[in-house]
């Protein structure tokens, strides 16, 4: 089997690289572990920047996003029992961000690829990688009973934190850095109307919390907890009394109970493989990076990996030119820095640290008034939400 490109995972960064280079007029063959009713079925929160809004829209992928996704202006940031608004729309200049779960971003993607006959291998296992470093590397894989081999001129592996593409570059030329953070979230959804037009960051003695949208009719919700608790131990019950303990107002407003349909608890890292390039294989997206989502990038930042890989694989088949997939780690690990800096000045000033010190706790305090009472940090906080520009 022979392809221009071969895409290894059939998530957000996979199939939107497989999107640019089918409307640049170049092939390509995604391979993908799971079933597409597993990939589109998979729950996952989704805050897209205004400028992953803008390529989904550009390159027509975007017309359910525009009809079905929240768009919001700004956030709300509430600690000592009261809220504050920070207004995105105003302070970046007229950016906004979309709230728009991942896998409807998912379904959109394996839509447009499969009405353009594109070829993508669901269920596929034993996926190895190599001649990497070639200019014709290969990836052999497991299609039902059949052990079958791809030939390709380059490989883009987008198959997440665990694929095996990140671990077919030597790990003696990997560069590696990890954070483990002592937090976890609880998510819910639950069947209530909406809480508030935008979202609510909580900062709270008892732990943070989010409050977010979903849907007119389903919300999204966390609480930060142990991230080795187990989910057993927590009824709905308890759930509910824990979200009014950190969200609810003394002037009143108290937060909408309703049924619960689903609740996981994960556990939260910050990544970086800043080798996100070896011969002709390129990684995107979480297998390259993972960051905490409280600072919303992790969409986001796949979108941004993609745009420079497919413009760099283009640059190469119109005009023989190399010079982009050779900066690409250097361009994207930029980047990704950046969203790794943010994310954690956002996961650290809002969650609490049971370990910290009345002396750390007055520090988050203030760094929160902060950012709510000077205009440049409120803009500095705005910038990084609705996201950054591209610098290539």
């Amino acid at each position: 089997m022979r392809s221009q490109v071969g895409i290894i995972g059939a998530g957000p960064a996979g199939l939107l690289l497989s999107h640019l280079l089918y409307l640049q007029g170049i092939e390509s063959i995604i391979l993908e572990s799971r079933s597409r009713e597993e990939i589109e079925g998979t729950i996952r929160a989704g805050v897209l920047e205004q400028g992953t809004v803008n390529l989904l829209k550009a390159t027509g992928v975007g017309e359910r996003l525009m009809k079905e996704g929240h768009v919001h202006r700004g956030i709300e940031l509430q600690f000592k029992g009261k809220r504050h608004r920070i207004d995105l729309h105003e302070l970046s200049g007229g950016k906004e961000i979309t709230v728009y779960a991942q896998h409807e971003v998912i379904k959109d993607l394996v839509a447009a690829r499969l009405q353009a006959g594109a070829k993508i291998f669901f269920d596929v296992s034993d996926v190895s990688l190599y001649d990497i470093e070639t200019s014709t590397p290969k990836i052999q894989f497991r299609h039902g009973d059949e052990l079958q081999e791809l030939t390709c001129d380059f490989i883009a592996g987008c198959d997440g934190f665990h694929g095996p593409s990140r671990k077919a570059i030597p790990a003696d030329v990997r560069s590696e850095k990890q954070k483990i953070y002592p937090f976890g979230w609880l998510g819910i959804l639950a069947k209530t109307a909406p809480v508030n037009p935008e979202l609510i960051y909580t900062h709270h003695e008892r732990g943070f919390a989010l409050l977010s949208t979903r849907s007119p009719e389903i919300q999204r919700h966390y609480i930060q907890v142990d991230p080795k608790d187990d989910i057993a131990n927590w009824s709905d019950d308890r759930i509910w009394t824990e979200l009014h303990a950190r969200v609810d107002m003394a002037d009143g407003w108290i937060l909408q109970d309703g049924p619960i349909i689903q609740k996981n608890i994960v556990s939260m890292r910050s990544f970086v493989c800043e080798t996100m390039q070896y011969g002709r294989l390129f990684l995107a997206g979480d297998a390259a990076h993972i960051v905490p989502p409280t600072g919303a990038k992790g969409l986001n930042l796949a979108a941004a990996d993609i745009q420079v890989l497919a413009r760099g694989i283009n640059e190469f088949y119109q005009s023989g030119k190399e010079e982009l997939l050779n900066r690409y780690s250097e361009i994207c690990v930029r980047r990704v820095w950046k969203a790794q800096r943010f994310s954690y000045w956002m996961t650290t000033m809002l969650h609490r640290n049971f370990d910290h010190s009345p002396f750390n706790a007055g520090i988050q305090l203030a760094e929160l008034d902060y950012v709510i009472s000077s205009k440049s940090a409120s803009t500095s906080l705005a910038e990084n939400y609705v996201g950054l520009p591209m610098e290539w």
